[in-house]
């Protein structure tokens, strides 16, 4: 899924100042508070007026999961033999006429309900000229007349400075979704100073999102874009960090007299900045004319699909809205329900993929209640596929592991600190069972009360500074005795009963 940032002259705004006369009016849409990539403000002019307001809209390519292409039975396959999926039309030969992909056809329907839109029931086809080395057809077929749906909305969630228990709902509006073929690819070599083309990406099926430019920072866009990604469930991901780069180019750009060019423009990850692609519509002729080889898209809904008609051989709506998933926002509100989760783990848990399942397994077979598994989930167990760069699916230690271990815990045959160290173990692989290392570490917790209580009193024994100040009223450093009682033991003390023995022994 490709994002690029729509910069489009006339996006920025100076925010409304309050003079003596109160504040004035602002116009349709005006943001009264300005912000930057980091939810601050941004900076004010050199002449010393209110900040620029970033106005930031999306144009999102989404590859549609698709077997074949939009308008060919080329298969679509990722890493193939360079032209090794090109039919006769994907070439543009003479002759040959799209046939339209029913599969990409209800994906389109699918996502436009899931982001509110209104579903047409007709849409056309258009052809946009531009001439590409990788575009033999010298157009693209698209959707810019009447696409496929239109007017609908995405909520995302966004944290305030960074923290997850601190998240406001914000929505940006999606001004339509269309259906079109993507062009194939263009590899350069430089050393040789020629141009290779590879047409297998030729003809794919894209969904375009276009987002009104609703947002004011790339915080903004790379949540919303986030959650389009969750909901969409499609290959690839988005550099959101281009929008925060592109509203600083633009403030530049503003401040020293410049022009903000209609253009698209991609991020160069290598050069740390956007760079210009293309002129948008309003600057280049692409020449849109109706698709002469494709009539009108029609749709069906319960009521007005006749009956004399072919199911199998129609879209029906109502069909396919019956059948959506739960979305996101969805699941994130079961989770907290079901399981009594912080809304924020909820994020947390659909944001990586595989780990709301992985949560869900340990749930199943684990005596713990769940609130305290999502500590160990996303606490422990992310961390270290986080210092691996792994993934929940690759993780050497099973959600059968994980409950296996936290059994253990909540049977208070170990401690916590025992626990960190067993998990420790199975993340090196060596396929051996928590019971197995506890025995193999001698972690088990000490079970003898009377050995307990000698090494309690031996601890106090060791700390008449500490004594006097338990005794004296500061209770806070009795969890500097019980870390000790916990290293005397290595970790196999209870530590609410070390706390017990300590407190009745003290107050004698």
């Amino acid at each position: 899924m490709a994002a690029a940032a729509r910069g489009c002259g006339g996006v920025w705004r100076r925010a409304w100042q309050r003079g003596a006369g109160g504040p004035a009016p602002a116009p349709r849409g005006q943001r009264a508070v300005a912000c930057n990539a980091r939810g601050g403000a941004v900076p004010e002019g050199k002449s010393g007026l209110a900040p620029w307001v970033p106005v930031v809209g999306l144009e999102i390519h989404a590859q549609i999961s698709s077997n074949s292409k939009l308008f060919s039975g080329s298969q679509v396959q990722f890493a193939a033999p360079p032209n090794s999926l090109v039919s006769f039309f994907d070439a543009s030969l003479p002759g040959t006429l799209p046939v339209l992909n029913r599969r990409c056809v209800e994906a389109a329907v699918m996502t436009g309900l899931a982001l509110n839109c209104s579903i047409n029931k007709k849409s056309l086809f258009d052809r946009k000229h531009y001439f590409y080395a990788d575009l033999p057809a010298g157009y693209q077929i698209t959707q810019q007349r009447v696409p496929i749906a239109v007017n609908g909305s995405l909520s995302y969630s966004l944290c305030i400075d960074n923290k997850m228990s601190q998240m406001v709902t914000k929505t940006v509006r999606i001004k339509q979704i269309q259906l079109e073929q993507d062009s194939g690819k263009s590899l350069h070599d430089d050393t040789r100073s020629q141009t290779l083309v590879d047409l297998n990406r030729a003809g794919v099926g894209l969904m375009e999102v276009v987002m009104e430019p609703d947002m004011c920072c790339g915080e903004e866009a790379a949540a919303a874009v986030r959650e389009l990604q969750l909901i969409l469930q499609t290959l690839g991901s988005s550099q959101a960090v281009m929008a925060d780069y592109e509203i600083q180019r633009q403030i530049e750009e503003l401040e020293n007299g410049g022009t903000i060019l209609n253009e698209t423009r991609a991020f160069d990850s290598k050069l740390g900045c956007t760079v210009p692609m293309r002129d948008k519509e309003g600057k280049q002729d692409y020449r849109f004319m109706p698709e002469p080889n494709l009539p009108p898209l029609i749709l069906y809904d319960a009521k007005s699909l006749p009956a004399n008609l072919n199911h199998q051989q129609v879209v029906n709506i109502d069909w396919i809205h019956e059948r959506l998933p739960d979305l996101p926002s969805v699941k994130r509100a079961k989770l907290v329900e079901q399981y009594g989760i912080l809304p924020e783990h909820s994020f947390t848990l659909l944001n990586e993929d595989g780990l709301t399942e992985f949560f869900e397994n340990v749930v199943k077979q684990t005596q713990m209640k769940p609130k305290k598994v999502i500590g160990w989930i996303l606490k422990d167990l992310l961390s270290y596929l986080k210092q691996h760069s792994l993934t929940v699916k690759e993780s050497p230690v099973s959600s059968f592991l994980l409950a296996d271990l936290l059994n253990l815990l909540e049977k208070k045959e170990i401690s916590s600190t025992a626990a960190k160290q067993v998990l420790a173990e199975l993340w090196k692989g060596e396929e051996k069972t928590p019971l197995e290392i506890v025995k193999e570490k001698k972690l088990e917790l000490i079970q003898d009360q009377k050995e307990l209580e000698q090494i309690c009193q031996a601890v106090i024994d060791g700390q008449e500074n500490e004594v006097m100040a338990i005794k004296a009223g500061n209770r806070k450093v009795l969890n500097k005795l019980i870390g000790l009682v916990q290293r005397e033991t290595q970790g196999r003390s209870n530590p609410v009963l070390v706390k017990q023995l300590l407190e009745k022994k003290l107050s004698q």
